[in-house]
């Protein structure tokens, strides 16, 4: 794997002192350009060592807007698995805190994150800040801004994530297999706690804002439901209880799903079918409005909302059956290729 290197060239914002004390780290974002990624940057300052991993395809683009003293690798816009793997590679510091391009560390975070580092045994492998989504005051949150809070109860995930570096070495780092930013963190954590490291949350605390995504964004994230047949396959059927995820709704996507293509089977056909053409359609109609009712219920049930949750209802179900199908393909054809 070959990366380019590359400095800022802005001046270094004025940021925390190194912590002397305690052990060195060197943080690493990858990203895609996001203009988000500023803030990440001035909330680090220029204490730490910082790598940035421009995950971009096209490489004629423009430099990254960065400070001085930031390093910039490329990766070759070959997803945030291979960029971290490219950031923590390059580091020669015992310990690397991954962040994500979005997210804004709060502030003391510098010396927030050396005490939680200073005070673990060897033994602990990991060490996970909080996470803090703040959510619009006077109304109910979307569909979308839920999504995004989850994330305050996740664990291990890469928005502010610290591995020691031996723990990287022993299991690889990233699996690249995983394309996106989805479950490519739990598969880590998981394969940490394999090689015998533990996994502990600290004091630090870091935002997550949340972001407008478009209309269909629900629909584009549909994508992760090949990542967790390849989950499945690495990690055995009881991965989600591993690591304290709940059980999805792609048994009921795939029974709309198949409603609806047997409701559109059997009127094509006519004839005596139509009854149960109709029956078949009403059951889709049925799992359909009961899907979108369980996300539009907790809104705030604008008309704006109300439009997006019956649109994008009608299109996950399919769309996250034919993610699943693609990545089982994979999976047992080998497509996915081999960790990296």
């Amino acid at each position: 794997m070959t990366t380019e290197m590359t400095r800022g060239t802005n001046p270094a914002p004025t940021g925390e002192p190194h912590q002397e004390t305690g052990p060195a780290v060197t943080v690493v974002i990858p990203t895609i350009g996001r203009p988000s990624l500023a803030a990440t940057l001035a909330a680090v300052g220029s204490g730490p060592e910082v790598i940035v991993v421009d995950d971009r395809r096209e490489a004629d683009r423009d430099p990254l807007p960065v400070p001085g003293h930031v390093r910039v690798l490329r990766s070759g816009g070959r997803g945030p698995a291979a960029a971290r793997n490219a950031g923590w590679r390059a580091a020669t510091t015992p310990w690397v805190v991954f962040l994500d391009d979005d997210v804004v560390p709060g502030p003391g975070w510098v010396r927030a994150l050396t005490d939680d580092l200073a005070r673990l045994p060897e033994n602990v492998g990991g060490s996970q800040g909080r996470l803090e989504v703040p959510l619009p005051a006077g109304r109910r949150p979307t569909d979308a801004e839920r999504n995004t809070a989850g994330l305050a109860g996740a664990d291990w995930i890469t928005a502010d994530m610290a591995y020691r570096r031996t723990a990287l070495e022993a299991t690889g780092g990233f699996d690249e297999r995983f394309p996106g930013a989805y479950r490519e963190d739990a598969d880590l954590a998981l394969r940490v706690e394999q090689a015998g490291f533990a996994l502990v949350k600290g004091e630090r605390l870091t935002r997550h804002p949340v972001r407008d995504d478009g209309f269909w964004s629900s629909v584009r994230f549909q994508r992760g439901n090949a990542s967790d047949a390849l989950m499945r396959h690495v990690h055995g059927r009881d991965w989600r209880a591993a690591i304290g995820g709940h059980p999805g709704r792609l048994r009921r996507h795939a029974l709309t799903t198949g409603m609806g293509l047997l409701a559109l089977t059997l009127a094509a056909t006519g004839g005596c079918r139509r009854r149960p053409a109709a029956v078949a359609g009403l059951a889709w109609l049925g799992l359909t409005a009961e899907f979108a009712w369980a996300r539009i219920a907790p809104g705030p049930r604008t008309p704006g909302e109300i439009a997006r949750m019956a649109a994008t209802s009608v299109v996950i179900p399919p769309v996250a059956c034919a993610h699943r199908i693609r990545g089982e393909v994979k999976v047992r054809t080998g497509k996915t290729g081999r960790r990296s």
